[in-house]
């Protein structure tokens, strides 16, 4: 398709003055100066027409990798050929929850050029580059030459499983990591019994085994090793709430990328670990698996998870899980909640399950709330706006009060943080021996 630019309607505008000419002051000779005036611009559009490259002879190619982690930018290839000369801007449009792709300019001489231009999805799914749009100028910059080409190109956007493993092989250098998966030599730190060793000054006197003393006649103590094969459960709520967006992604996908990296220290523990996915009701269940393999299909299910629309319908999760459950489980739960009067219903439901098991609740803190307390405010909108926010700080503190009174533990973290917070009490979890 080939239109003016703007330069061609100034051109064209500046000359209406002279048009007016035969209004103002009369006379045949008048109509001269707007004749010629005609005529020039006449023939720079003929001269630019003839000269502009035409739309066949522009051709435009866009390649991109089949799958995208969310939360990261990926490169998009766009290269571009023509047997003239000419500057070809390229606008790439997308379908799907993607930041749109800046346009891109390409001075082309004859030979291929390629650019890059970065895709960002924001959230699961797939996103698909329709068309790619080009369009340039002639020599004298009076007529566009639009070209809009069907590109069919689909970018998988999946969960980072990648930046999942850097974090948990990050974890293997600490001591701690090592519960469960080796034998520990420190007296107290586990509950099944290892090997007799002879007492010696600094060792808990509650570890000597009087029983075996007296048979070998000097003082013995007992050691311990951490106990294995736990079972874990990643329960991950999937209702309207978790697919609102924070720090860019939606809280479900944060909430998944916290659950890998957890379920992938508790198999290289020992544990088994298993996934339930839930909204108005439960989607999917698999029980508590062993083995690093176990790692792969949990991931096939929670990266098939989808984001729902629905309340979430926490009695008849609960009491699912609670059927599939046959023995006391870790149970980890990602859900949110927006006050105490919408958090009443989802209280009831945990403190039933924290009576049978042993519960961490983890909730993601909006950095939003913080900053809008914490700012000076400059107008009354402002300090309306602090007050809410205080308001719903406050009550999000008196609920999850609530809910360590029901028995059990809870994370209030930024999203960046649950992750490596929630590693950390699940050490806590095996140090202790609280299952």
């Amino acid at each position: 398709m080939i239109r003016p630019t703007p330069r061609a309607l100034a051109v064209f505008g500046a000359g209406l003055p002279i048009a007016a000419l035969p209004t103002l002051v009369g006379g045949s000779w008048s109509w001269v100066p707007w004749l010629w005036c005609l005529a020039a611009f006449g023939l720079a559009l003929v001269v630019e027409l003839l000269r502009l490259p035409s739309p066949a002879s522009v051709a435009v190619d866009v390649a991109a990798p089949k799958l995208a982690p969310i939360g990261s930018t990926v490169d998009v290839v766009v290269q571009a050929t023509s047997r003239h000369r000419v500057d070809v801007e390229v606008r790439l449009s997308c379908r799907g929850d993607a930041a749109p792709p800046v346009p891109v300019q390409l001075a082309l001489a004859g030979a291929p050029v390629a650019v890059t231009v970065p895709l960002q999805p924001r959230r699961r799914g797939t996103v698909r580059l329709a068309e790619a749009a080009s369009r340039w100028r002639g020599p004298l910059g009076l007529l566009w030459c639009e070209r809009r080409q069907p590109l069919g190109v689909e970018v998988a956007v999946v969960t980072d499983v990648a930046a999942v493993r850097r974090r948990a092989l990050q974890m293997a250098s600490n001591r701690e990591f090592q519960v469960g998966l080796k034998i520990e030599r420190y007296v107290g730190d586990g509950s099944e019994f290892d090997s007799l060793r002879e007492f010696v000054a600094g060792m808990d006197r509650r570890a000597v085994d009087w029983k075996a003393s007296a048979r070998h006649r000097q003082l013995l103590c007992r050691e311990f090793r951490a106990e294995r094969d736990h079972a874990v459960m990643l329960c991950l709520d999937a209702g309207r709430l978790m697919g609102e967006p924070l720090d860019g992604m939606p809280r479900l996908d944060h909430a998944i990328h916290a659950a890998l990296q957890l379920g992938y220290v508790c198999l290289r523990t020992g544990d088994r670990v298993g996934s339930f996915a839930f909204a108005d009701k439960p989607q999917h269940v698999l029980l508590p698996q062993a083995s690093v393999h176990a790692l792969q299909a949990i991931q096939l299910r929670l990266a098939a998870l989808d984001y729902g629309t629905a309340e979430t319908n926490f009695t008849l999760a609960m009491t699912e899980l609670l059927r599939q459950l046959r023995r006391r489980t870790l149970v980890v739960l990602f859900t949110d909640f927006v006050d105490s009067v919408t958090a009443e219903l989802m209280l009831d439901n945990v403190r039933w399950l924290a009576r049978r098991h042993l519960l961490l609740f983890v909730a993601m803190r909006d950095p939003l709330l913080d900053r809008l307390v914490a700012g000076e405010p400059a107008s009354v909108e402002d300090l309306h706006r602090a007050v809410v926010a205080e308001d719903i700080r406050r009550e999000r503190l008196l609920v999850l009060e609530r809910i360590r009174r029901a028995g059990a533990q809870v994370i209030d973290a930024e999203a960046a943080a649950v992750g490596p917070e929630l590693i950390d009490r699940y050490l806590q979890v095996k140090r202790r021996e609280l299952l």
